[in-house]
């Protein structure tokens, strides 16, 4: 597939990278090309200097060639116009970085099409969806809902007194199945495991479990499940907005923002269950007078990564169970994560996991980037006389970084085992590493 992306920023860097692995023909425009400079690495990447609203500039990159063009560069405006002019110049597809909500609701979607724009991602929206899911089981890492929530996808971090620390995966008993463990993040690793691999204190595991199960989770990854009543939000961004307006009126919510100014418009835009304070929220003192110490959640959602890291750390120490911080910068990622802050949130991820909808051919209805885990999750119906269909899952060699977690067939959702087999039209919830979305059609088409 040939695949041209207009903005060399920090998103479209980070999905240059994660579509070249899949050998699809890549080509990064930019009007500076000194942005190229990080990805001189890379060289099966085609860099190309020009602006992305320039007709000669998209000829120039062969766009009347292009299967999928995606527009991400920091201007809505440059981005619409991008995607509206490469349709005409013959891209088949087109998806735009866009920053207005208006623009995704469904009234708009034929509009919007019509003028050569297939898609759209509005990235700090798709973060609060995100945050707001993570806050419906906060002993999670992850949560993620399927088959209209009778299936679920979830993260934890295995803590020493966990029932499963310590043990390879055939120890865990398989009578009166709960979960099914689809991978395991350890430290900067991510492997699909298989029944030899051991599970060991602080690794972050990924499981698929159906929605009559979760009551029994917690005690076996050593949690306690609890509700988040009463949550703190420093920063008053885009995403806090959108975060407070996803969550239950029920939630006590409230927000620290610098600005003035800031301030006084989310006062006019937020739901009457927040409050809203002006200050720092790295201020120890305000935080106490706050009742930090009596809130189930903080998130630190401002434009400042290492800020929201250490507020996070600050949040733990006064007991806080559940925090949640926004980093963008990739530098303090894999920090973040040593140091066990809680969830963490990153837009190039959220809009890399969105892009992977237009690549997966096999009929996905969905489809996840597992933050910072390289590893996807997907929904992929299984055609007629397809390969998957005509063997027991144990059977079928999958590629070692494949596994399926689930199925929903005539709308029952099923856990799977080695000795089950996958039929026409089932939907199957399939686990895989980035580099397998060719093996994943070939099973599945």
């Amino acid at each position: 597939m040939k695949i041209i992306i207009a903005g060399a920023g920090a998103v479209g860097t980070h999905l240059a990278r994660l579509l070249g692995q899949e050998q699809h023909d890549i080509t990064l425009m930019d009007a500076d090309k000194d942005r190229f400079s990080s990805l001189r690495e890379n060289t099966e990447l085609l860099t190309i200097e020009g602006r992305c609203t320039s007709l000669k500039d998209l000829e120039n990159a062969n766009i009347n060639k292009a299967d999928l063009f995606i527009a991400v560069t920091p201007e809505e405006s440059q981005n619409i116009t991008a995607c509206m002019l490469a349709n005409k110049l013959g891209a088949k597809k087109t998806l735009a970085r866009i920053d207005n909500y208006e623009y995704l609701l469904p009234k708009n979607k034929e509009f919007f099409e019509s003028l050569g724009i297939h898609s759209m991602i509005y990235p700090e929206m798709v973060a609060a969806k995100e945050i707001a899911l993570a806050l419906k089981k906060p002993w999670t890492r992850v949560w993620w809902e399927l088959a209209n929530g009778a299936v679920i996808l979830s993260g934890a971090k295995v803590r020493n007194n966990a029932p499963i620390a310590n043990k390879h995966l055939y120890e865990i008993p398989q009578s009166n199945k709960l979960f099914h463990l689809v991978a395991i993040k350890r430290d900067n690793f991510t492997l699909i495991p298989k029944g030899n691999d051991k599970i060991l204190h602080n690794d972050l595991v990924y499981f698929i479990t159906l929605h009559t199960h979760l009551d029994k989770l917690p005690e076996i990854f050593g949690k306690v499940s609890f509700e988040a009543k009463n949550i703190m939000i420093m920063g008053g961004s885009r995403i806090a907005l959108r975060t407070v307006q996803f969550l239950p009126k029920s939630m006590n919510i409230k927000i620290i923002e610098q600005s003035r100014e800031r301030a006084e418009l989310l006062f006019e835009k937020v739901p009457s269950n927040v409050t809203i304070f002006i200050g720092d929220g790295r201020d120890g003192e305000l935080l106490q007078s706050e009742g930090i110490k009596d809130m189930d959640a903080f998130l630190a959602l401002t434009g400042n990564s290492e800020a929201n890291v250490l507020a996070c750390l600050a949040a733990k120490q006064y007991g806080v169970k559940k925090t949640i911080a926004e980093v963008e910068n990739n530098d303090y990622i894999s920090m973040a994560e040593k140091l066990d802050i809680g969830a963490v949130i990153n837009k190039k991820m959220i809009a890399a996991s969105k892009i992977y909808e237009l690549l997966l051919k096999a009929d996905a209805s969905n489809i996840k980037n597992l933050n910072f885990a390289n590893a996807n999750v997907g929904e992929v119906v299984a055609k007629p006389n397809s390969l998957v269909t005509k063997k027991l899952i144990k059977n079928l060699n999958l590629p070692p970084n494949i596994t399926f977690g689930a199925l929903i067939r005539n709308d029952v959702p099923i856990l799977v085992e080695g000795e089950t087999q996958i039929e026409a039209y089932d939907k199957v919830v399939v686990i895989f590493l980035n580099n397998t979305l060719k093996s994943i059609e070939k099973l599945f088409n």
